[in-house]
């Protein structure tokens, strides 16, 4: 699980998408609240990329590079949570919201 996230994290947050991994690029801070009824076993992708479950992406954040990012969270039994954000200078704070999809 971590190896997978790890990889994920250095191909999407640190280095960005296809940059050579001495290449330095400016990144932005990602912090993702989690509302009380939200799963923590939610898994989160950025930019269609697994980054890793929704309580381990809260609990350390995700640095993102310079540019717009979509964020989708998802679990079965609930609605998918989506959001685009860009990020440039500022921390990116979210609160994620999952709604159950009523039976």
């Amino acid at each position: 699980m971590v190896r997978r996230w790890l990889s994920a994290f250095v191909a999407v947050g640190v280095l960005g998408l296809g940059a050579p991994a001495c290449t330095p690029q400016r990144a932005v801070s990602l912090k993702v609240a989690v509302a009380p009824r939200t799963p923590s076993d939610a898994s989160v992708t950025i930019d269609e990329q697994f980054v890793g479950l929704l309580g381990y992406v809260a609990a350390r954040g995700v640095r993102l590079p310079a540019g717009e990012h979509r964020i989708t969270v998802e679990r079965e039994g609930y609605f998918p949570w989506d959001r685009i954000v860009v990020s440039d200078r500022q921390e990116i704070h979210l609160e994620v919201v999952l709604v159950r999809i009523p039976d």
